[in-house]
């Protein structure tokens, strides 16, 4: 057996939690198939809420969170996966309630296991990790659903986020033209990924009052929710899509129905914790082909496991932008 670092989140009691990184022993990770020694891992904002001790993520402490997990497999016991090989785990409850990706291993059962697709390497897997997942269903919506480069224009929100970055990053590399919406001073950045405009989120919203909006999007990222969601359906053309993975905003949608009878907006909900295996390794396969970032390295700071504390703080303070890549060999 194996000692190994974790980042652990404990409780201290009434309501208050403390971080820190301890070592800990293979034997103490759960039963499961595969064991994984972890090469990268990336910190998402469930993560932070996790490690914040929201009990709506994590249940009970002490616990290690990480959403994802990218690395090598060390141990199995089913023939489908053999030691060395390379490969991803995220989503179903690594990090929520089974020990997460904030340590250098994770046992998993072998169903959460997806192979490294050609194209990708460990590395550039975990600078999409969940967020660049989650990006990929979008997008992958979008277009099943009809939506083709030159209908008119698709508007991202929360677009310096991890989903909102890596979406504007994809949608322009397929020729879609990109609106971002976001709340902080960025518009280099968001214009270097290939957004073509930039709107400030305090100047979007409109009257809610009102049941419909001037038609202006032929698709929407959605990813913070609320007011911003409620403005952008309003906004969409007829026939149109508009995607919902996020609620950083607000959980609360005030709507009536007109835009869906009238305009025939499709209003779609993105999941990207218990969709199955066969849609999960079609996303990782197009993330490593046709939605490939040429210059994702922009995207991305790197830090390491005992520098993670300091990141869950700026990112519910809302001060990152992009992703957080986590280095753990």
């Amino acid at each position: 057996m194996s000692c190994y670092k974790s980042l652990v989140v404990r409780e201290l009691g009434k309501g208050e939690f403390t971080r820190s990184v301890e070592e800990k022993d293979t034997r103490d990770l759960p039963p499961d198939e595969v064991l994984v020694r972890v090469h990268y891992s990336s910190l998402n904002y469930k993560d932070a809420l996790s490690a914040s001790g929201n009990r709506g993520i994590t249940r009970r402490y002490p616990h290690t969170p990480g959403i994802d997990a990218a690395g090598v497999v060390e141990e199995s016991s089913v023939a489908a996966l053999q030691p060395g090989d390379q490969v991803i785990v995220s989503g179903y409850d690594l990090g929520m309630n089974h020990a997460g990706g904030f340590a250098e291993y994770v046992r998993v059962p072998a169903a959460w296991v997806v192979r490294l697709p050609p194209g990708l390497s460990l590395q550039q897997s975990m600078m999409l990790g969940t967020a660049g997942f989650t990006a990929g269903r979008c997008v992958d919506m979008l277009m099943q659903q009809g939506c083709v480069p030159g209908d008119g224009e698709i508007l991202v929100t929360g677009a310096t986020g991890g989903v909102g970055s890596i979406s504007v990053a994809i949608l322009a590399g397929l020729g879609f033209a990109v609106t971002a919406l976001t709340g902080k001073n960025e518009q280099d950045f968001l214009l270097d990924l290939g957004a073509r405009a930039v709107l400030a989120r305090d100047e979007f919203v409109r009257s809610p009052k009102k049941m419909l909006l001037p038609e202006r999007w032929a698709g929407v990222v959605d990813t913070i929710g609320g007011q911003y969601l409620e403005t952008a359906i309003k906004e969409t053309c007829y026939d149109g899509v508009v995607t919902s993975c996020g609620n950083a905003a607000s959980a609360d949608l005030a709507l009536s129905v007109y835009p869906f009878i009238i305009r025939g907006v499709r209003l779609i909900g993105i999941d990207s914790s218990r969709c199955p295996l066969a849609v999960r390794e079609r996303i990782w396969r197009l993330l490593a082909t046709d939605y490939k970032i040429s210059r994702l390295d922009d995207l991305v700071s790197m830090i390491t496991l005992e520098q993670l504390d300091e990141a869950i703080q700026r990112m519910l303070a809302g001060s990152l932008r992009g992703r957080m890549l986590v280095r753990l060999i």
